[in-house]
């Protein structure tokens, strides 16, 4: 049974550097849209722990985050730029999560490239509200958990699987470093 079990682990597990994990981490991020960001600083009542939305993820798995300059996530990225990152795509598949470093920018070029006017809910004064900073996060690290063969075919062997009583994993799982 262990020699079974150690080969379906195998065969569900790839580890990824470089550039097949900055791909992995564009792709997963895409899906998620926005991720639990967490600092090691935590001030808030949230501990540190909050929701928000990814403007943009580089090819080369930089992500890239708005933020008010007199936030607390700001205050506590200042104190300690360790950050780890939670994403979740789908009920089933595109789960991350990344152990990075932050750094904190007001360069204007770079806010006019992220700007959606959606973000004016929180930066009343448009793309030029002088509280706009941006959040730079570079992973060092992490771990995904997804499908090998896209969410159609995992959920038809989902089906497949509870009708017939047997396990028909399409998962795949693995370390993601740079």
């Amino acid at each position: 049974m262990d020699s079974i079990n150690k080969n379906q682990k195998e065969k569900n597990h790839e580890d990824l550097q470089s550039a097949a994990a900055a791909k992995r981490i564009q792709d997963m991020v895409e899906e998620a849209k926005s991720c639990f960001f967490c600092t090691h600083a935590g001030m808030g009542e949230s501990s540190g722990i909050r929701p928000m939305s990814i403007q943009k993820a580089d090819e080369d798995g930089t992500l890239w985050f708005l933020s008010a300059n007199d936030s607390h996530k700001n205050a506590e990225i200042e104190a300690n730029s360790a950050v780890k990152l939670f994403f979740q795509g789908s009920a089933h598949s595109d789960f991350l999560y990344l152990n990075g470093y932050a750094t904190i920018t007001e360069d204007r070029a770079i806010i006019h490239e992220l700007w959606n006017p959606v973000l004016k809910t929180w930066f009343t004064e448009g793309e030029d509200d002088p509280r706009i900073s941006v959040i730079k996060v570079v992973p060092e690290d992490g771990y995904y958990w997804d499908n090998k063969h896209g969410n159609a075919v995992a959920g038809v062997k989902m089906l497949w699987g509870a009708i017939t009583g047997k396990t028909l994993d399409d998962s795949i799982e693995g370390r993601i470093s740079k």
